[in-house]
Parts: structure tokens; C-alpha cells; sequence
């Protein structure tokens, strides 16, 4: 009855089978292991946050560039303030306001971007405090130069003078006249008023809609190895009753065509 699995059409269909089934399997768990690496990359950098605020803080040269192991840290700078912007659309204890970022010009020439607070409302420079004169030394965590369109950063453009929509050089370099730092830097506590923003955790170690889509796509890859095995289990029963009701003479035969005379 089976015989008609030694036919060129099964031998393509099992091959087919016998390949697709691994694959599926191994795509499906090369997700899971993806899913499961984020999952224990946020948990590290949740650990080594709580770590960060109790720790020394470091020379700022010492810690750059910025990576997944020196994002967050506790740095120290030493400088002038200068020229200071506004970063809008900021959210802190889920309500609207703005960052006041001033750039500090250190003794190395080049300007570090260090957020000095957030304020509630529209962004008005109005509102936002003089930064301290003459030469300062600013504690905080040090963090990499924000992308637009990530995390909730704002990718839109033409911004009133005085306002950058991401804390990156790629954005400052044409707002101030200093050379920058490819990083920036959250105060411990907030000047004037202001409440401090907290540190974010490294691109790529939280559990954002990336990490959950590694999750949907381990669920994918099972469920097409499982329906792969489904539908050959279905050809090979469909194909085994045919053949048996063709043993037993109860396939019907198709009738002759009528013959039309001319």
C-alpha cells in the first residue's frame, strides 16, 4: 500500500520534509537563545545600574568611548558651562516637559553635553535656570549619543533656534561652535530646581519590541515545523487511502466521452 513512497514525487516531498523540519527547528532557537541574551542583558544592566549610583565616580576620559560596559557609569568632568540648549518632548513620572543641556567646555578643548534637569511644560528658555559661572565640576551618569527615532527620541525637524531634538554630536555640531564629545552626561542631582533625569540603559539591553518580536518569532519557527509534519502526515493518508480504494476497485472510473457523428 505504501509503494508510492518510493516514487519520484514522494522522494521530493520527503526530502523536502527531512530538510525542513531542522531548519525550522534550528531557526526557532536561534531566536529563543536571541530572546533569552536580552533577557539576561537586561538584567546585568539593571544590576549594574543600582551598582553605578553607589560607585566612584571616574575621570570622564577614563570611561570613553561609550559602551555597553562604561554606559551608565558615574563620571567626572571639570570645565566652563556654555552655550545652553533645550531638548522638548521630554517625558519624567509620565509627564511633559524638557531638558535643559548645557555644554560644558573642558580643560581637553572639546565640549561635553551634560543635562542639567527637566522642567515641566513647554520648552521655554525662559524658564530654564543660568547655568553656574566660572569653572565647575559636574558628577553624573554618562550616556551614548542618543539616535533620533530610538527610544522615544524625536526625529523632527526644524526646531525653534535655541532647541536640538536628540542629545548627539551629529545633532549639536551645527548648533554650537565647540568641538563635542560623542557622548553626554546626566547630572546625580538637578541644578536650580530642576529634577534630575534618570540614566538609560544601553541601546539594545532592554526588553523593547525587538527582544518580544525574537519571542514571536521563536513561536513561528515551531509552529511551521509542527505544520510541515501535519500536512506530510495528511499527503501520506490522503495518498494511502487512495491507494488502497484503488486495490479494491472502488476508485470510479471516468466514462468515455460521448462520440459525436458528424
Amino acid at each position: 500500500m505504501y509503494r508510492f513512497l518510493l516514487t519520484p514525487r514522494w522522494w521530493g516531498i520527503n526530502v523536502f520534509v527531512l530538510l525542513a523540519i531542522p531548519f525550522c527547528v534550528f531557526m526557532g532557537s536561534w531566536q529563543l537563545s536571541r530572546f533569552e541574551g536580552r533577557v539576561q542583558e537586561h538584567r546585568a544592566a539593571t544590576e549594574q545600574a543600582a551598582s553605578d549610583q553607589h560607585e566612584t565616580a571616574r575621570p570622564l576620559a577614563s570611561m570613553l568611548p561609550v559602551d555597553k560596559a562604561t554606559s551608565g557609569r558615574r563620571v567626572t568632568a571639570h570645565g566652563q558651562y556654555g552655550k545652553q540648549l533645550l531638548v522638548p518632548g521630554r517625558q519624567l513620572d509620565g509627564k511633559n516637559g524638557f531638558y535643559v543641556l548645557t555644554l560644558l567646555r573642558t580643560d581637553s578643548g572639546k565640549a561635553l553635553p551634560v543635562v542639567r534637569g527637566w522642567l515641566p511644560g513647554k520648552a521655554d528658555a525662559a524658564k530654564a535656570p543660568a547655568p553656574p559661572s566660572g569653572e565647575v565640576t559636574v558628577t553624573g551618569a554618562l550616556q551614548a549619543s542618543e539616535t533620533p527615532g530610538d527610544n522615544g527620541v524625536s526625529a523632527v525637524g526644524g526646531l525653534p533656534a535655541g532647541q536640538t531634538g536628540a542629545i548627539s554630536s551629529a545633532s549639536l555640531v551645527n548648533l554650537v561652535p565647540y568641538r563635542l564629545y560623542d557622548a553626554w552626561v546626566t547630572l546625580d542631582r538637578a541644578d536650580s530646581g530642576m529634577k534630575a533625569v534618570p540614566a538609560t540603559a544601553p541601546e539594545g539591553t532592554g526588553l523593547d519590541l525587538k527582544a518580544f518580536q525574537n519571542l514571536g518569532y521563536t513561536g513561528e519557527w515551531f509552529v511551521f515545523a509542527g505544520f510541515v509534519v501535519f500536512m506530510w502526515f495528511r499527503l501520506l493518508r490522503r495518498e494511502a487511502e487512495t491507494a488502497r480504494d484503488a486495490a479494491l476497485g472502488l476508485v470510479p472510473q471516468e466514462s468515455p466521452e460521448p462520440v459525436v457523428s458528424g
